[in-house]
């Protein structure tokens, strides 16, 4: 492994969010267009939530329509269900967001959370839960497990409207057996420098970013079904989203999706907030990962996020290794996934083939080795953890050894559920439509129905979170990113007191002209790393007011606010 020594190297945190796209149907009800969007918008309208924006339109299909009529496309049934209600009605103007939201089929309805700081909006006719910002693997483990309690509970709610015959299933996978994908996104903090390296420098942290995560879908994998988007037929594979990765690298996210995506939205700071403030994009970029399955058990969602913490680490070092490089990083990545018994092979740049087992163990190696250098990693919280668990699961993986690794890795554990039933039952095989339906039910958020969650009640599956530390994520933020101050300010505020709200801002209405229209205040959360709750709740306490929380919270950290009329 080199280590570059020639240059100076800056490492921050690997805070990391996720966003992910869930499937959802209404089973029961016939639609020309399919039911997607009648169920998602439900889900929407169950979520208690703070819009993105108070100014709003009403949205359909096709447009808006002036004076809010409803010409959206909808039967009456489905515009019911969707909560559409025209101009001035108050689900219209809180429930579902505003202009910019509303105007996007990919960012439709956006609302925050005052309970946790996460967010949830509805992107091309899929639910979208978005984890608040966290520090460790572990949280967010616990803040994605919480995130889809919410999405459960929105679901429950949802039936309850729903005539007798009807019912509304989500599910946390990929696509939908009919070459549908849907994504699983997780968005890690890095250095700007480390930015420029991946994506102007290109080599080799860019290659190497490829190699890592193409080779992880072994512990990372979802497991699926058959193939999809044009691949040759497979009886089943490790990873739902392989099939749809298409290219080595874009900023696209819903056709021919990149490996490794170039998207540059750092969401801390940009010039936006004028030159008092401070330009922290400079400093700080986001990677936007993906190409990730939706994970359920603990180890592989754990891992998904550790391992990759513990890479851009090395990255950030400069301790790389450009002999670890895939001569075709996507194709590596479609022989690996269609490849469940582990012994495909792909070549590395200097002609050798590995398969992806071998790959991740020289990874895991050269990770074991940047540890031990650096005694701890500081910005990677449990980084011991995270090495001792990536070793002993690369282990079993190189012995073959499935009945260990059933309890940690969901391609492993749904297959052998489906071994199992093709087993006892010896009319059906891998081309079954029995199969391809429990393939589904295996992430169904029904508690009776949901493979994963009957494993996990019985004990069938490794935990690293509590209950209880899923339960505080529903109800509280992590106490330890700026999350905490975006929750609480929305508490504070209430819903008639916030006009814009988003990850790194939120626009507060303190008073109103002559005409009705507001006054804001806007407070820039421009730091992802800054406003805990150690920074930011003596303002809480101390401020007697809203302009005064305002001042404090604005001027303290941020030089300044914005005032408009």
């Amino acid at each position: 492994m080199d280590s570059d020594t020639t240059s100076t190297h800056t490492r921050i945190p690997k805070l990391v969010g996720s966003d992910v796209e869930l499937g959802n149907m209404i089973l029961g009800r016939e639609s020309r267009d399919g039911t997607g969007a009648a169920a998602s918008r439900m889900l929407l309208r169950q979520v208690d939530g703070f819009p993105i924006s108070s100014h709003y339109v009403v949205p359909h299909r096709s447009g808006y329509t002036a004076g809010g009529q409803q010409a959206d496309g909808y039967s009456a049934t489905e515009r019911r269900d969707a909560g559409y209600h025209g101009w001035g009605s108050p689900r219209s103007s809180w429930g579902y967001g505003g202009l910019y939201s509303a105007a996007n089929p990919q960012d439709w309805g956006r609302k925050y959370l005052s309970s946790n700081g996460g967010c949830v909006y509805i992107d091309l006719d899929h639910l979208e839960v978005c984890t608040p910002e966290v520090l460790s693997a572990r949280d967010y483990l616990a803040a994605s497990r919480a995130m889809l309690h919410i999405a459960r509970a929105a679901m429950l709610a949802a039936n309850e409207d729903l005539p007798r015959g009807q019912r509304l299933v989500v599910l946390v996978n990929n696509s939908d057996g009919n070459s549908n994908a849907y994504g699983s996104h997780l968005s890690f903090l890095i250095t700007r420098q480390e930015w420029r390296r991946l994506f102007e420098l290109l080599y080799p942290d860019l290659f190497l970013l490829a190699a890592f995560q193409a080779s992880g879908i072994v512990i990372t994998g979802a497991g699926k079904v058959g193939a999809e988007n044009g691949h040759g037929p497979v009886t089943y594979q490790i990873s739902q989203r392989a099939d749809f990765i298409e290219t080595l690298m874009g900023p696209q996210t819903t056709w021919r999706r990149p490996l490794v995506n170039t998207r540059d939205e750092p969401l801390c700071g940009l010039d936006r907030y004028g030159s008092e403030a401070p330009s922290l994009d400079r400093q700080m970029a986001r990677l936007h990962c993906i190409c990730f399955d939706n994970t359920l058990c603990h180890v592989s969602s754990f891992l998904k996020v550790g391992m990759m913490q513990v890479f851009l680490a090395m990255l950030e070092a400069g301790y790389r290794d450009p002999n670890l490089i895939l001569e075709d990083p996507v194709g590596a990545m479609h022989a690996w996934s269609h490849d469940p018994d582990l012994l495909a092979r792909a070549r590395l740049g200097n002609g050798s083939a590995i398969t992806a087992v071998e790959l991740q163990r020289a990874f895991l190696e050269h990770a074991q080795a940047f540890l031990q250098s650096e005694g701890d990693l500081d910005d990677v919280p449990d980084a011991a953890l995270i090495i001792e668990l990536w070793e002993d699961t690369i282990a079993k993986l190189e012995s073959r050894s499935f009945d260990a690794l059933r309890p940690r890795l969901d391609w492993v554990l749904k297959r052998s559920l489906l071994e199992r039933t093709l087993h006892d039952r010896r009319d059906l095989d891998w081309s079954s439509n029995e199969i391809k339906h429990l393939d589904l039910l295996y992430s169904s958020l029904e508690d009776a129905e949901g493979l994963y969650w009957t494993c996990e009640r019985s004990g069938a599956v490794e935990r690293i979170v509590s209950e209880g530390a899923i339960e505080r994520f529903i109800h509280q933020p992590p106490e330890n990113t700026r999350a905490w101050t975006r929750a609480m300010l929305l508490r504070r505020t209430g819903r008639p007191g916030v006009d814009h709200a988003d990850w790194d801002e939120i626009r507060v209405v303190v008073g109103r002209n002559r005409w009705g229209w507001p006054s804001t205040r806007t407070v820039t959360l421009a730091d992802p790393l800054g406003f805990t709750k150690a920074d930011s709740e003596p303002d809480f306490g101390r401020a007697d007011s809203m302009a005064a929380l305002l001042d404090s919270l604005d001027g303290a950290r941020n030089g300044g606010s914005d005032e408009r009329a």
